[in-house]
């Protein structure tokens, strides 16, 4: 059901079951489990602080919570107490270290065991057992990634972003704003529909007006791909020589890191869109932007974010209502246009088997 054939002109996309079946959506569950996740921005740049987070509620339903150390490294822990399995943080703050509100078991904000009163009788106490799980983490410039058990290295996943946006001042990006939207529909289709420019001329006017369609370009790489939109307007990057795209007016990179990352790339900044799947049929979407350069933000192929969601929104939620048909199976793929559809396909499928 989830074979892709390799040659795009020769595939048929996956069977719907993909979108509907509740057995192959705990497979996806454990795929994401091992993937790369963006927590919500919003901890504190003080030593100290603290952030808990749930990973995927709904799915994996993770209690997690970043900290910064007293050095500022940032870390990411499990939220869960090694006594009674209560919850250690509770809310944002930075109150230096993390206790237990159950019983008053401490930790560091490194997740070594601290105190625990009441455990004098107890034998071989405390041990490694009784420090908080450590969760992988990565940064792409300020950004804070994790994963509870990773697949790939993280500097392998975000090379293709580093690489391509090496001349970018990433050390100026500044957390700026949130969003969230719930689309009602399986999590892959919202990505399909982010993985192709084809529907842009049909669906989003506005954005059609300052890309250049007949330009627009999808480089796949080992962990995702890369769609390149050229300006029409004057809000573009200026690269340097010696870019594999100098010269040419580029208004925006959008990066897919598989399986549910995105790495919106323009002259202001950058938005950072999590994937969080909820249920088989339903997906939170978070915004994130992080700005470098304000006065770019209300100009060119990123001024319009929330306008150009709604309009993906409804055409995704339609295809939703779609795909659930039992006269609907497989379609196939524009060989121009697709080529990020299929090469996210190809992944899913492969990493499902």
């Amino acid at each position: 059901m989830l074979d892709v054939h390799p040659d795009i002109t020769q595939a048929r996309t996956p069977d719907a079951a993909l979108y509907r079946d509740p057995a192959l959506f705990e497979r996806q569950v454990r795929l994401l489990r091992r993937a790369w996740h963006l927590p919500p921005a919003g901890l504190g740049a003080e030593p100290g602080s603290v952030l808990p987070f749930a990973l995927l509620p709904g799915v994996l339903d993770a209690p997690l919570v970043l900290t910064r150390d007293e050095h500022g490294e940032v870390r990411c822990l499990s939220n869960v107490c090694t006594h009674r399995a209560s919850l250690v943080a509770e809310e944002a703050g930075c109150p230096g270290a993390l206790r237990c509100r159950y019983h008053g078991r401490r930790f560091s904000l490194t997740g070594r065991f601290l105190s625990m009163p009441e455990f004098e009788e107890a034998q071989d106490f405390p041990s490694s057992d009784d420090d908080l799980a450590s969760v992988a983490v990565g940064q792409l410039g300020p950004v804070t990634f994790t994963s509870l058990e990773p697949v790939a290295p993280f500097d392998a996943l975000v090379a293709p972003v580093r690489e391509r946006l090496a001349f970018a001042p990433w050390e100026r990006l500044v957390f700026t704003d949130c969003r969230e939207y719930v689309v009602a529909a399986h999590w892959a289709l919202y990505l399909e529909n982010y993985l192709e420019g084809f529907h842009i001329p049909f669906v989003h006017p506005g954005l059609n007006q300052v890309l250049d369609y007949a330009t627009y370009r999808t480089e796949a790489f080992a962990n995702g791909n890369v769609q390149i939109a050229l300006a029409t307007d004057d809000t573009f990057f200026h690269l340097p020589p010696g870019h594999p795209d100098a010269g040419q007016r580029i208004g925006a990179y959008y990066f897919f890191l598989f399986p549910a990352i995105l790495v919106n790339v323009y002259p202001w900044g950058v938005s950072l869109n999590a994937i969080l799947p909820e249920a088989i049929d339903r997906t939170r979407i978070r915004f994130e932007s992080w700005v470098w350069d304000a006065s770019l933000r209300q100009s060119g192929a990123g001024a319009a974010l929330h306008a150009v969601e709604m309009e993906d929104e409804a055409v995704v939620e339609s295809v939703a209502r779609g795909v659930r048909s039992p006269l609907y199976r497989r379609g196939r793929y524009s060989p121009t246009r697709e080529v990020g559809v299929h090469h996210f396909h190809r992944m899913l499928s492969a990493a499902l088997e």
